[in-house]
């Protein structure tokens, strides 16, 4: 695509559990490239080990077998604190359950990763929360626990929790599970127009059709084996 580094890269990448007395082989010979900008939809039944290549891609996994590499380090090389700061500046996440913390606010929940990680104080962090949640919408929501969000904007909130720290890939993991298709269409619409808007990549496992065919690179996850188209 360009001569840029990627953000995300797998080779030969191998994913087996142990279950019993079998070896159980999830992923075989996993090859794949994320450069800046891609927009990438990764398709397969129930149970293919789509979640499990999300994660693997992550570092939120370990690979039986292969390499992983994000911002162009090793993660096996990695311990947990600088593999976690590595993730925390460079990738979001967003999943089928959005995962806010119910005891605190929208606010809260999106300027949580800037205060994790510890280089903004928390008027900058809150600040830059603020901006991400009027962005997907959300202005009025501000001070809002999650309980007292619909699941549409609960999903919202949790993308921008995600965008928050401009990371330079998000994983979204069947973002739109949960939601009615009149709702979730807004959120796939939100989820291209940020890519488009701050050339954010995004990788995106899906089970529906129609969404996957607006990716840039539509992959199959099929026996194990990742194929294009």
């Amino acid at each position: 695509m360009n001569d840029q580094q990627p953000v995300i890269s797998c080779s030969h990448l191998g994913k087996n559990y142990i279950q019993g007395d079998s070896d159980i082989c999830v992923l075989e010979d996993i090859n794949l490239q994320v450069m800046p900008g891609d927009r990438i939809a990764i398709v397969g039944t129930s149970g293919a080990g789509k979640s499990t290549l999300l994660h693997l891609l992550g570092g939120l996994d370990q690979a039986s077998n292969g390499l992983v590499k994000i911002a162009g380090q090793d993660v096996s090389s990695l311990n947990e604190k600088h593999l976690g700061r590595l993730r925390n500046r460079t990738l979001g996440f967003v999943y089928q359950f959005h995962h806010l913390l119910p005891e605190f606010t929208a606010l809260e929940n999106v300027a949580m990763p800037l205060l994790i990680d510890r280089r903004k104080s928390r008027q900058q962090a809150n600040e830059m929360a603020n901006n991400i949640l009027e962005r997907v919408g959300l202005q009025h929501r501000l001070h809002h626990k999650p309980a007292e969000l619909s699941g549409g904007e609960r999903q919202r909130a949790a993308i921008a929790r995600a965008l928050v720290t401009s990371p330079a890939c998000v994983l979204a993991d069947e973002p739109t599970g949960n939601l009615d298709i009149h709702t979730a269409s807004h959120v796939y619409e939100l989820l291209i127009e940020l890519n488009s808007e701050l050339n954010t990549s995004l990788v995106l496992v899906t089970h529906d059709e129609s969404m996957a065919s607006r990716m840039d690179q539509v992959w199959r996850l099929k026996e194990g084996q990742l194929e294009a188209g």
